[in-house]
């Protein structure tokens, strides 16, 4: 089963949880897309700055603090992942609300643990 991931937050410094996040996909042989602030890449996966068309995402994990998720919500909703990931630090009530409603599930949880004890 494909669990297609989006890492939204992404960055290509080795020292942030989002970078170490996409290394762990890889390994895991996880497909992996990424948006951050700036462009670059972890490995072979190119970060967008934009907000493409992908298709088929089946976990969205964020890695932006709730301000900044503002202007992603209509976006991550159109994109219809079956869930989204709050790490720590981007918990956000309104959002989880909105997902919601839109029958996506929110799971507050920390994407890197859920990895490691393959829970993902």
């Amino acid at each position: 089963m494909s669990k297609k991931t989006l890492v939204l937050g992404a960055s290509t410094k080795p020292s942030r949880y989002s970078y170490v996040a996409i290394k762990r996909f890889l390994e895991k042989d996880i497909e992996v897309r990424a948006i951050g602030l700036r462009s670059g890449s972890v490995g072979p996966v190119p970060i967008e700055t934009d907000k493409p068309d992908f298709k088929d995402i089946d976990t969205v994990t964020l890695y932006l603090n709730p301000r900044r998720q503002t202007e992603y919500y209509n976006y991550i909703i159109s994109l219809k992942p079956k869930r989204v990931i709050f790490n720590p630090g981007a918990e956000n009530e309104e959002f989880v609300e909105l997902l919601t409603k839109n029958n996506i599930k929110a799971e507050v949880a920390c994407t890197l643990v859920m990895l490691s004890v393959d829970a993902y």
